[in-house]
């Protein structure tokens, strides 16, 4: 039996000669001598919760239980957990090399494993945690649940704040770029004046681009191995959005669906950060941007050796990459109600006096405290003065001026 032993490092394959008589010490001997790692140091179970930086799950703490006692299978997964440094990585032993011919210098093993780039497990993220406005997040995924059925992939930026102390970023709205999916790609079709209205909405919100949220297809491309986290095509993407997003606590959230051995289905946000090291090798060049079809998902190609799990290779485990963070959900200040930006489906001619009468019972402010009514009121204003100054007013629950208001009404054919 081939169980797949996971842990920060990535995934190795174990053989158990003999499933029916193994033990889980005969498994923990195995991966000693496989993954390096000594038994002591080892902490095991089936639950994937224990590479989380959350409330640990039972462990496989007995040595003499049967692996056939367990729900295990060819090709099942269990995840490991040691201390940092536990792993030897077992590196050759220096010795003296010489050039050929009158060309070079003399170069000791030491100086060449120090060109290297090391590819090491990131063992925390920038950012304490993830929370989602409950709103926003859930208008995202019925979405993609109810009218797309996880067909294809979806995807938006995430804006909101990051706590200055305790470094949760709070994502409060979500914009969705003009956009074409697959089953495996989406492809973002970005508008520059449109992003520039939304960043200036976010910036009289006192917000900022806190993220990128993405769904997976349930017919996404399958890996030959199994299961993964993200494909070659999400790191990269996930990458370089984080390169670009220029903040430490940046958050990748990935939105999937889960069907359970009872057959039912469940909507499952996760929160990731890409490690410093898979920015710095998409900022340098080394990680392959062009993706194949025939390539295995699960892997990331480089375009120089690089050093993974103390062994040269031009292909790295996705999950070498990924730093999970904790999610959770709030209320954001925000309301949710009007349509959605760049579905498909053209905005009704009478979608803002619709959604204004609704809310006739409420203040002036509270009416259009939406981020997606104001980018759609936001085309008719300045981007750089009055896109912030009316975001203010819905910032600080303030009056909006008379000009805005007669503006609005004027839009919304109420007057």
């Amino acid at each position: 039996m081939i169980l797949r032993i996971r842990s920060r490092d990535g995934t190795d394959r174990i053989t158990v000669p003999d499933a029916a008589a193994a033990t889980v010490g005969d498994l923990q001997r195995l991966i000693e001598a496989r993954a390096t790692v000594p038994v002591t140091a080892q902490r095991l179970s089936l639950d994937p919760a224990l590479l989380l930086p959350a409330p640990q799950p039972p462990l496989l703490s007995d040595p003499a239980a049967p692996l056939a006692s367990l729900p295990l299978a060819n090709g099942s997964f269990v995840y490991l957990s040691y201390p940092a440094g536990a792993r030897a990585a077992q590196p050759p032993p220096p010795r003296a090399l010489t050039a050929a011919g009158s060309f070079g210098k003399k170069m000791t093993m030491d100086d060449l494993i120090a060109r290297q780039i090391r590819v090491t497990r990131q063992e925390a993220p920038f950012c304490s945690a993830a929370s989602f406005d409950r709103d926003s997040a859930n208008a995202f995924q019925l979405h993609v649940s109810e009218s797309l059925a996880f067909a294809v992939k979806r995807a938006g930026f995430l804006y909101g704040r990051v706590d200055a102390e305790t470094k949760e970023v709070l994502v409060d709205f979500i914009y969705e770029p003009p956009q074409q999916g697959s089953s495996d790609v989406v492809h973002l079709m970005r508008d520059a004046d449109e992003e520039a209205r939304v960043d200036a909405i976010a910036d009289g919100l006192g917000m900022r681009r806190v993220g990128f949220v993405f769904t997976q297809a349930v017919g996404r491309k399958a890996s030959e191995t199994g299961e993964y986290t993200l494909s070659n095509r999400e790191v990269v993407q996930a990458a370089q959005l984080q390169a670009e997003g220029g903040i430490p606590e940046w958050v990748t959230a990935v939105v999937k669906l889960e069907v359970g051995e009872d057959g039912s289905a469940d909507v499952h946000f996760e929160a990731f950060q890409m490690s410093e090291v898979c920015v710095k090798l998409f900022k340098d060049g080394v990680l392959e941007t062009e993706i194949q079809d025939s390539d295995d998902p699960r892997l990331s190609k480089m375009r120089k050796e690089v050093i993974a799990g103390g062994k040269d290779t031009m292909e790295v485990d996705n999950d070498f990459f990924l730093v999970p963070v904790k999610i959770s959900d709030h209320q954001g200040p925000l309301s949710m109600g009007f349509p959605i930006e760049n579905r498909g489906i053209p905005l009704p001619a009478n979608a803002l006096r619709s959604h204004m009468d609704r809310a006739k019972h409420l203040p002036f402010v509270k009416r259009i405290s939406d981020f997606h009514l104001l980018l759609q009121i936001a085309a008719f204003l300045d981007v750089k003065a009055d896109v912030p100054t009316l975001a203010a007013c819905v910032g600080h629950q303030a009056e909006v001026p008379e000009g805005y208001r007669l503006l609005i009404d004027a839009l919304a054919g109420q007057t």
